[in-house]
């Protein structure tokens, strides 16, 4: 297992990915961010935490390309965060777009820790 992303492009692709989800869930827009929190029944009191948890792994990612550890780190919280997501949408049988979207998300995040990190 390496410390330091090798190659960096996926890391930074994933970086990126998370700093838009990010922006979009600062003033949730409808569609996408909306409906699938309510979908599975997301408290909207607890709606502010979401932009900062993927500010910081944006965050993580970007300083993991440099910091070793961080970015391996990051990237397996990712995996568990999405893997917890998949739990969610199937708990409220919640298994339309929305969850192909967190089903997605965990395969790229997983592919990003495999490919970069592992091999």
């Amino acid at each position: 297992m390496d410390l330091l992303p090798h190659p960096v492009w996926p890391v930074a692709l994933l970086a990126l990915v998370q700093a838009l989800d990010a922006a979009i869930c600062i003033k949730p827009v409808d569609w996408p961010v909306r409906q699938c929190l309510r979908g599975v029944d997301f408290p909207e009191r607890w709606w502010w935490v979401l932009p900062w948890i993927k500010t910081a792994a944006a965050t993580g990612l970007v300083a993991g390309i440099w910091l070793p550890g961080l970015g391996t780190a990051t990237t397996v919280a990712l995996v568990v965060y999405f893997a917890l997501a998949i739990t969610v949408h199937l708990r409220t049988r919640n298994v339309g777009v929305f969850f192909a979207g967190a089903v997605a998300m965990f395969g790229i995040c997983a592919a990003v820790l495999w490919w970069s990190f592992l091999v």
